[in-house]
């Protein structure tokens, strides 16, 4: 996705990455339909094929998306999606599948008879996913969606970071009905890994540019990697099941894995605000 992020990723290069993963101690891989328009879904598959398929107790999820073309966001789109996913990734069926991007549909028509999250619940029921999520960064619609009752998983996407926390209350809410929480962009689109001074695929406003300094003042005065506590951020918090973080090469993952861990004192949370009592 090189028009998204700046820089291209070859076919071989994702599929070692892949493969990295599986190899590692890290326990999902979280991917979409819409990713590459398909070919996200396709190299992992390939790496998949390689390997031998899921290690054990792994989960995978994906993503069912709109048409790309015409904004579709039926029940039939919604199948069809899920279709290609599985062909692509190779698999029968899906440890979890989330539906993506809810702000574009109108709530009566995603929740109507025969619409989009009945077939989506229909799927898991035919065994095609054994749970069911909701995938997104637009806070309101999301809420709306946790309240229903239908849904298992919630993967809320750069709104809880070191900068942006407005993604608090529906955490909360959704932990409180039992939803697992997954939070996806811990480093805001880069621009938490790479400080000030880096580009976020998503753009950034002043405001967040300035916080993102005084974050990587405070993290430099303790000799932290600004992304180990940007990382740290989400893991540490009781409410999150687990965190999504965007790797495009295979040396990504030990390094993560190295951030995750990295000793933070209490003192950088306490400057930098990690909300307590969770």
């Amino acid at each position: 996705m090189p028009t998204v992020f700046g820089y291209d990723v070859d076919e071989g290069r994702a599929v070692r990455t892949v493969r990295e993963i599986l190899r590692s101690p890290v326990g999902c891989l979280d991917t979409a339909a819409a990713y590459g328009e398909g070919e996200g879904e396709q190299r992992i598959g390939l790496a998949l094929a390689e390997s031998g398929g899921l290690p054990d107790g792994f989960v995978l999820s994906t993503k069912v998306d709109r048409d790309a073309l015409t904004g579709d966001y039926s029940a039939t789109q919604v199948r069809r999606s899920l279709e290609g996913s599985l062909e692509r990734l190779g698999v029968d069926r899906l440890q979890l599948v989330y539906l993506h991007g809810p702000e574009h549909l109108s709530y009566a028509d995603a929740m109507a008879p025969g619409g989009p999250v009945e077939e989506l619940v229909r799927m898991r029921d035919e065994g095609l996913a054994a749970h069911i999520g909701l995938a997104g960064g637009a806070v309101g619609p999301l809420a709306r969606f946790v309240a229903t009752g239908l849904f298992e998983v919630l993967l809320v996407h750069r709104r809880w970071t070191l900068v942006d926390r407005s993604a608090d209350q529906l955490i909360d809410a959704a932990h409180r009905a039992g939803l697992a929480v997954i939070n996806g962009g811990p480093y805001g689109g880069g621009i938490l890994a790479k400080g000030a001074g880096g580009r976020a695929y998503a753009g950034v406003d002043p405001l967040t540019v300035r916080r993102v300094r005084e974050a990587g003042d405070v993290c430099k005065r303790y000799g932290v990697p600004l992304a180990a506590a940007a990382l740290q951020f989400s893991t540490r918090d009781p409410r999150i099941a687990s965190t999504v973080v965007g790797v495009s090469r295979p040396g990504r993952v030990a390094q993560t894995a190295r951030l995750a861990r990295w000793p933070v004192p209490a003192e950088v949370w306490e400057a930098l605000g990690h909300p307590g009592g969770h």
